[in-house]
């Protein structure tokens, strides 16, 4: 990617590790999200799994203009590192009042990595209103594990968001998110196209980390969500604890003893003496 990118602090990679997503309202100029409609009318060429984004999206290309926008670029950077793989790229398109919605799910079926993960971008080439539906996301729960349609049966969740935003919104999202595209009850088309990163080098410390330190990352890391009950809460925070570690190459960080307390076994330690 040839331009600067503005990377992401530690506070906002925090958010991202306790959402499970990142939104960039309106980050993509007018005249792009214009061409953008064009571009996905005529069709857009299949990536082979795994291809590069220097080969998957020649310089020049829609694609690739689009994510080397400083603002995209410096977040993908901070979260997949520099030259991740296209794992695949598809344009959602929810036609006018077409009477259905996408089940809640998670695309990770079987992918159960903890100190890994992929980026989904998400971008919204027009505005998204109430009316025309937008994507359902639930807060949170990326951590959560379950198999791609087990939440389907989920009608709502306290505390989900659908997403309505200006036109050139993009929407970076862990890759075990729980979501689902709604209906579209507005006269007008609704557009999304996404693009799944594969990380090719180790997702540790590539953001900006002056404010490693600062209260915010903590604050952001503990934060709870309504549809987290008291005791099952807890596990998700452990479960940030233990992505927060892997990312800021701190097997020390913790939150109120909890990962230090289980992770407490002299035995096993006696036994290597």
């Amino acid at each position: 990617m040839s331009t600067t990118p503005q990377l992401l602090s530690s506070a906002q990679v925090a958010r991202f590790v306790a959402h499970g997503f990142l939104r960039l309202d309106g980050v993509v100029p007018p005249e792009t999200n214009e061409e953008a409609f064009g571009v996905f009318a005529a069709g857009l060429p299949a990536v082979p799994y795994g291809t590069p984004v220097p080969k998957a999206f020649p310089e020049g290309s829609f694609a690739r203009r689009l994510l080397e926008l400083p603002a995209v670029a410096g977040a993908l950077r901070s979260l997949v590192g520099p030259d991740p793989d296209v794992d695949h790229h598809f344009v959602h398109t929810r036609a006018p009042r077409e009477g259905s919605a996408q089940a809640l799910h998670a695309d990770a079926v079987i992918d159960l990595r903890q100190d890994a993960f992929d980026v989904q971008l998400m971008y919204y080439p027009g505005e998204v209103t109430a009316e025309m539906g937008g994507t359902l996301i639930v807060p949170g729960s990326h951590l959560r594990r379950t198999n791609e349609s087990d939440t389907g049966r989920y009608q709502n969740l306290l505390g989900q968001t659908r997403l309505t935003c200006p036109a050139g919104t993009v929407v970076l999202l862990h890759h075990g998110i729980w979501h689902g595209g709604r209906r579209n009850d507005s006269d007008t088309v609704r557009h999304m196209y996404k693009i799944r990163f594969n990380p090719t080098v180790p997702q540790v410390r590539l953001w900006d980390t002056a404010d490693l330190d600062a209260p915010a990352v903590r604050e952001e890391l503990g934060r709870g969500f309504p549809w987290y009950e008291a005791a099952t809460g807890r596990l998700e925070i452990l479960n940030r604890i233990r992505l927060w570690r892997a990312l800021s190459g701190d097997p020390d960080f913790d939150i109120d003893h909890w990962a230090t307390r289980i992770a407490n076994r002299p035995g096993a330690q006696r036994s290597k003496a």
